[in-house]
């Protein structure tokens, strides 16, 4: 009986690093699901990305989880890599994309311009697109003369739309004195000229405006991204701490 104690008393796995990984993969959990959010990448549909989401969610989720309360160092040690390889692959994203810069610019300048062209196909889109130009206080790519990609917005003496020359409601210059949304705010506005469009609708182009923005939150944004690294680094650890535990605590038995 002594011997079988002095065998267990020497190593044990640690309850708080058990626990601690099965509520990290919980809060990692959560922070994965909100990519979600995200609902059209430039004509690759959404089913795919809630797909893959989920997918990454769930192996992720089960891994982590049942391998930390059933002490499986298999599960574990995928828990490891995957997280691992997720960790790379975001390093390696962020160094291509500040090599590259110009390149996602055009990227960026395509994405939007294939959305216009889309614009009312379908519903997520539109609002995704309407979202952008509210926030970023612009209109099309690289300005409103854009919209004539669309077919309903176009200029063209063919094109029988109510919506001829004009924009979407979300390029217009929000009055705060309207508390109802004036949808038919940019109907025939792109028939003015130039100074007169500034009164009615923003002429600043988004790709534009999310370079501004970058640049002026690019502290935040940093921290974000260093934050989600630490978090990722912080699980791995975890995740071998606990399998350490388990093999001392079986190389006893």
């Amino acid at each position: 009986m002594s011997r079988k104690h002095r065998q267990f008393k020497g190593a044990e796995v640690s309850c708080c690093v058990k626990y601690f990984l099965f509520g990290f993969n919980i809060v990692f959990w959560g922070v994965l699901s909100n990519l979600s959010s995200i609902t059209d990448l430039g004509g690759f549909d959404p089913v795919w990305l809630f797909i893959v989401v989920g997918g990454v969610m769930f192996i992720l989720g089960f891994a982590g989880c049942i391998g930390a309360l059933r002490e499986n160092t298999l599960l574990l040690k995928f828990f490891s890599v995957f997280l691992g390889l997720i960790f790379f692959l975001e390093l390696t994203a962020g160094i291509l994309a500040f090599v590259f810069k110009d390149w996602i610019k055009d990227q960026l300048n395509f994405f939007i311009n294939n959305n216009v062209k889309a614009y009312r196909d379908d519903i997520d889109l539109q609002n995704l697109i309407d979202f952008a130009q509210e926030y970023w206080s612009c209109c099309g790519a690289h300005g409103p003369d854009d919209w004539n990609l669309n077919i309903y917005f176009n200029c063209t003496d063919r094109n029988p739309s109510r919506e001829r020359c004009g924009v979407p409601f979300s390029c217009c210059i929000k009055d705060p004195a309207e508390d109802v949304i004036n949808t038919q705010c940019g109907y025939d506005v792109r028939q003015h000229v130039e100074l007169d469009r500034q009164r009615f609708i923003y002429t600043k182009g988004c790709v534009g405006q999310f370079e501004k923005w970058l640049q002026d939150n690019l502290i935040i944004v940093a921290g974000v991204f260093v934050g989600i690294a630490l978090l990722q680094i912080f699980g791995i650890c975890l995740a071998q701490n606990l399998v350490s535990d388990i093999r001392a605590v079986k190389a006893n038995w």
